[in-house]
Formats: structure tokens, C-alpha cells, sequence
């Protein structure tokens, strides 16, 4: 890792593990290790045995990820969007809801 990667990865875990929470943007210039980051985010908080979800606003970035899927998908959001539109497939005691409280880690790319 770069000591910019290592940074970011060292708050993030941090931030994960004393549950301070946060939100935290990357970004960078093709190349700069983006992907790499979240690879090894990912791995690890998964190698502790915790949940990361990990989604994209495409199908071609949900693939650079681990375990990577559409927002569109995994939160159930229509394509055509109104002002009364909602997420209708997360109902509160569903297993998706489930997975939404339980993540150390959701990587949104």
C-alpha cells in the first residue's frame, strides 16, 4: 500500500472497530488505487468474520469489487424514479434489512 492507501485503510478500520462510524469519500484519477483500497478493505474486515457490503452504481464497478452488485439491485431502487418512489423490496424484518444493520462496512463505489 502507499502511505496515502495505508493512511485512509488505518482510519477506516479504526473508525469500523471502535464504532465511531463516518463516512469517508476516495477518489482519484484512474490508476491510483482505488480498487486496490477497497479490495483490501474488504478483505479485511472479512477475514475477522464481518460483513462488508459492497455496491456500485454499475454493473462494470460492482465487478472491481468483491462480492460487488448494483445499488439498483441490492436496494431494490426503481430505474424510473418519481418523488413517491421508495425502496419497496426492504421490508423492515427481511433478511435485506437484516444485512443492511449488520455491515461493518458498506463500500459504495
Amino acid at each position: 500500500m502507499t502511505d496515502e492507501q495505508r493512511l485512509v485503510y488505518n482510519e477506516v478500520m479504526e473508525a469500523a472497530l471502535n464504532k465511531k462510524g463516518g463516512v469517508f469519500v476516495v477518489y482519484g484519477y484512474g490508476g491510483t488505487g482505488k480498487t486496490f483500497l477497497w479490495t483490501a478493505l474488504c478483505a479485511g474486515f472479512r477475514s475477522k468474520g464481518d460483513i462488508v457490503v459492497a455496491i456500485a452504481s454499475s454493473g462494470i464497478a460492482a465487478t472491481l469489487i468483491p462480492g460487488g452488485v448494483t445499488a439498483h439491485s441490492k436496494f431494490g431502487i426503481s430505474v424510473n424514479v418519481t418523488e413517491d418512489s421508495i425502496c419497496s423490496r426492504i421490508k423492515p424484518d427481511s433478511d435485506l434489512a437484516e444485512l443492511l444493520i449488520r455491515p461493518k462496512l458498506i463500500i459504495w463505489v
